[in-house]
């Protein structure tokens, strides 16, 4: 006899999920990629059943409540040049909700030079490329004369740089910086600058491939590509709240705390995907899970070289949360030099907070500080935010904590290319999503859509449906 739980008597798991009529769909694991696979292919008419491990959707973009305040685990930001993740949030009707800048405009703070005159800019103009970014650049307080020409020189070399050359990927970027007379400040003011923020490396330890396509893409491919775009409210309230309302519009069988623990082949070319509680049978299934987790999942032969899933390393972000009694920084964000502070952001009116200021620094590259103390890190960074901030001299810290994503990327090193699989696996029905996989971009939350489109595109076609609603981004991201 079996119950409703799905048991039968003895406890046995039984297959409560027999085959319907139609293609079914099981995507495994509910980050911005597993969403965005369900919805794609719901939208074309499959019916789909997303699991999730955790009691939310959103993977590592996620909020969480601390006191009165809604506390998002990292900053994330994106690019107008993202166009997956935009139609993402258009898909979930949360566009609104995390604007895109006017015009690029960064602050950068240089704590090496005396106060008043620290601050510069990196602005684009109304004008076509490269020029949008001439005046900025020509005027840059934080590099010499001959470094500001040194860096457009090397910004057309790297504008020639064919990205579908393999060469590139086995290449550190450093490397290729010091050949085209970058110096170490060029580096550290400017290049740096912005690749620690979108690779989650330095210079020398991320791939020419990879950084190539960060600064052709979001620098010189648009004169608007690189304008800022971030979340005016809770992470959570877009990848989870608006993403499920989503997903339930779709027709999605949504299970959060549902974790999968193995799949196999069943007597009629499907899948069977064992959780817990039971088992679905499935025409196609989707691993939008980390890499790690797709390997112990993966079954023997659905990869040529399974391992190099586990050879792709991975990075950590670091977030240093602070709430003060009263405003100490007037813009939205910042970056800084000459300090151990990266990029500083105001999330005061996202989390809620009604009096005074709250502040998050997101601090990539954080491997020999990820395990740190709170204590030592707070001796560390409010001093900094000190000589950053002179209106904190005097306020009174009102909270300190810190949140941190040991894994919060892949890691972008020379040769991760040829270790990142496609969408397709060997074994008929079985797909994979996740940044981590062959997009061509670093692990942003626009690679793990795309990722999700990719996924979704090689199962419709499969199933012998149509591709025709997917975003027109699909033939990259597949």
């Amino acid at each position: 006899m079996t119950h409703a739980d799905g048991t039968r008597d003895g406890g046995e798991v039984a297959d409560v999920s027999a085959p319907r009529p139609g293609a079914h769909a099981v995507v495994v694991g509910g980050g911005l990629a597993g969403v965005t696979t369900a919805l794609a292919l719901a939208d074309a008419g499959v019916r789909v059943t997303l699991l999730e491990g955790r009691p939310r959707l959103g993977g590592l973009a996620f909020s969480f409540r601390r006191g009165d305040l809604t506390v998002d685990n990292g900053q994330h930001v994106y690019l107008r040049c993202c166009t997956a993740y935009r139609w993402f949030l258009d898909r979930i009707d949360g566009a609104g909700l995390a604007p895109v800048q006017d015009r690029l405009d960064v602050p950068v703070l240089d704590l090496d030079r005396p106060e008043g005159r620290r601050l510069g800019r990196l602005r684009r103009d109304p004008l076509p490329v490269p020029l949008h970014l001439g005046r900025s650049l020509a005027t840059y307080p934080h590099l010499s004369l001959a470094e500001r020409a040194g860096v457009g020189r090397a910004a057309l070399a790297l504008k020639g740089l064919d990205l579908a050359d393999p060469s590139l990927d086995d290449r550190d970027f450093g490397s290729w910086l010091a050949e085209h007379g970058q110096s170490p400040r060029a580096v550290e003011a400017l290049w740096d600058l912005v690749g620690v923020a979108t690779l989650n490396a330095v210079a020398g330890d991320a791939s020419l491939g990879l950084a190539a396509m960060v600064f052709k893409t979001g620098l010189l491919s648009d004169p608007g590509a690189a304008d800022i775009g971030w979340a005016r409210v809770p992470l959570g309230e877009l990848h989870d709240r608006l993403a499920r309302k989503a997903l339930d519009s779709a027709g999605v069988r949504t299970e959060v705390r549902t974790r999968v623990t193995a799949l196999h082949r069943d007597g009629g070319g499907g899948w069977g995907v064992h959780t817990p509680g039971e088992t679905l049978h499935a025409d196609a299934v989707v691993l939008a899970v980390p890499q790690r987790e797709a390997y112990d999942l993966l079954p023997d032969g659905a990869l040529d070289a399974p391992e190099n899933l586990l050879e792709i390393g991975t990075a950590p972000i670091l977030n240093v949360h602070v709430v003060y009694d009263r405003q100490v920084l007037a813009a939205p964000f910042l970056t800084a030099l000459g300090t151990p502070v990266q990029w500083v952001f105001d999330r005061t009116e996202a989390s809620g907070l009604k009096e005074g200021q709250y502040l998050a620094l997101s601090q990539s590259t954080a491997q020999h500080e990820i395990d740190e103390p709170v204590a030592t890190l707070r001796e560390r960074y409010l001093p900094e935010l000190e000589r950053l901030l002179p209106r904190s001299r005097g306020a009174e810290v009102k909270d300190f904590f810190v949140t941190r994503e040991r894994t919060a990327t892949f890691a972008p090193a020379p040769g991760v290319g040829r270790l990142r699989p496609g969408a397709r696996t060997k074994a008929p029905g079985l797909y994979l999503a996740g940044a981590w996989t062959a997009t061509g971009w670093p692990a942003t939350m626009e690679s793990a859509v795309r990722s999700g489109v990719g996924a979704a595109g090689a199962a419709l076609g499969a199933l012998g449906r149509s591709r025709g609603l997917l975003p027109d981004f699909f033939e990259e991201a597949a």
